[in-house]
């Protein structure tokens, strides 16, 4: 697929203290770098930057008994300052202007405004990034290629708490549906 820097939106999603703290700190340290990286040159280029947090009310009436993954840590996430756990990691702190979302499941357009703010800027084309692989990545990819969007995913701007899901889904399955490039490869090609 072609680089159109025009109507192009990096998505940096769940890069935030609650998350990056169930993951390894060499894992973390490693594509936050990388993800810094990138967003330096989207803005260079003019490419918005899109934020993605997953968090919850008080009293989490968003999670429902019959959502397997998310109830099992229902008790858990009780016990949060959700304003803490959906942080952005300091490093990757979003600009005044640019738009942080709020979603509730694992797509980042799940119970967010992202396909609003998606539609008011004319972006039909997002370049993915963030953890996990196997959770965000996944699932919004295959959200936004049902909505006809064009996708490229940055691998070694995502990470899964499983390397082998993580080379499974970038290797196999998310070149069904997206290019698949480096953080250095997609900024040679949006120059």
């Amino acid at each position: 697929m072609e680089q159109n820097k025009q109507n192009t939106a990096l998505l940096v999603m769940d890069m935030q203290s609650g998350i990056s703290g169930m993951m390894e700190p060499q894992v973390v340290t490693s594509i936050t770098a990388t993800i810094a990286s990138a967003i330096a040159h989207a803005r260079k280029q003019g490419i918005p930057v899109i934020y993605v947090t997953i968090s919850f009310r008080a009293g989490l009436p968003e999670i429902s008994s019959n959502n397997k993954s998310f109830s099992a840590g229902k008790e858990r996430f009780k016990t949060l300052n959700m304003e803490e756990f959906a942080k952005i990691l300091p490093e990757l702190a979003p600009q005044e202007n640019e738009v942080v979302v709020v979603k509730r499941r694992f797509s980042a357009f799940t119970g967010s405004d992202l396909e609003v703010n998606l539609r008011a800027a004319g972006i039909q084309h997002m370049v993915l990034t963030g953890v996990s692989t196997s959770g965000v990545v996944l699932s919004t990819l295959r959200e936004a290629a049902d909505k006809d969007y064009q996708l490229t995913v940055l691998a070694d701007c995502c990470a899964d708490g499983d390397e082998e899901v993580h080379r499974l889904l970038v290797d196999k399955v998310f070149p069904r549906q997206a290019d698949i490039l480096t953080a250095a490869e997609w900024c040679e090609k949006t120059q």
